[in-house]
């Protein structure tokens, strides 16, 4: 069913390309604040599919795994942009104020939130669960997209799998390719609207 679910989805879902251009979007943060991908041309660039009642999602956070890489690439100046494209009408949708504090609740150590509700950021992007990642080089150029890592469970300790968002990003920051480039994404379907 959960299969099904997906490849019908994946019809109205964009598919980035590695190796071309990230689409350029525009999206709100949680605080308000405007995001642009053009703004960050010259730095690498996370986009997480992101949704804590998705037990895979919440493994990554409640381990603390998520938020260590977090902290970890965005000291070195990585842009990390969590984004939620679940819809209003879902009782995973959450509206800014419970997003802030949901934010420092998990001790989310992302550049920003953004507020996909309506899901042009995730649709464009052809994010297909959570959490979904998309890594896009300094050049502005889809360098990975897929699975965080080669452990697709939702109980156990993240960091004693290969994660491969890690593994691009280092690569990346060392102007080396990306031993990985694309894998298939696990977790839970993201709840865009219909």
């Amino acid at each position: 069913m959960l299969a099904g679910f997906l490849v019908a989805q994946s019809i109205v879902l964009a598919d980035v390309k590695i190796g071309q251009p990230a689409p350029d979007f525009s999206g709100t943060d949680i605080q308000g604040n405007v995001h642009r991908l053009s703004n960050y041309r010259g730095k690498v660039v996370v986009i997480e599919a992101y949704n804590l009642d998705c037990p895979f999602c919440a493994n990554h956070y409640k381990s603390g795994a998520m938020q260590a890489l977090q902290s970890s690439v965005v000291s070195k100046g990585v842009v990390w942009l969590v984004v939620n494209s679940t819809h209003p009408g879902n009782p995973s949708y959450r509206k800014p104020d419970a997003a802030r504090k949901e934010f420092a609740a998990s001790g989310i150590k992302a550049t920003a939130w953004i507020d996909d509700s309506s899901g042009a950021l995730g649709r464009k992007y052809g994010l297909k669960t959570t959490p979904h990642l998309v890594v896009i080089n300094q050049q502005g150029l889809v360098a990975y997209q897929g699975a965080i890592d080669d452990r697709p469970a939702s109980s156990g300790d993240p960091r004693t799998a290969r994660n491969y968002v890690r593994q691009a990003i280092e690569a990346l920051m060392a102007g080396k390719p990306v031993p990985t480039a694309e894998t298939k994404p696990y977790g839970c379907s993201v709840k865009y609207a219909e």
